[in-house]
């Protein structure tokens, strides 16, 4: 049973994520998309949804700051998140993960 304290996931995350996709249904990669991702890139993408800056992620991970630049493009391109002027790239590939979290 989901606990509604839980900051980790579950009913809390869903709750917060569910209208922002279907605001932009078909527009976000779908879950099996993170399946493309390495375990490095997958580390990645969680400290980026906790607010991390890329420096931050660097030194948790013992990375350079660019070869975290390097895991993140990779990440977008895994995720088919294309450079946009109407969009966050970062922030599209964190609800990707949340909303595969969620489910």
């Amino acid at each position: 049973m989901d606990d509604p304290h839980d900051r980790r996931g579950g009913a809390d995350v869903r709750a917060v994520i569910a209208p922002l996709g279907a605001e932009h249904s078909g527009a976000e990669p779908s879950g099996r998309a993170l399946d493309a991702l390495t375990p490095r890139e997958l580390d990645v993408l969680a400290l980026m949804s906790e607010g991390w800056s890329n420096a931050a992620i660097g030194g948790h991970l013992f990375l350079s700051e660019r070869t975290v630049e390097t895991h993140i493009g990779a990440i977008f391109a895994k995720l088919g998140i294309e450079d946009s002027p109407d969009g966050n790239r970062r922030v599209r590939a964190i609800l990707a993960y949340l909303q595969a979290r969620a489910r």
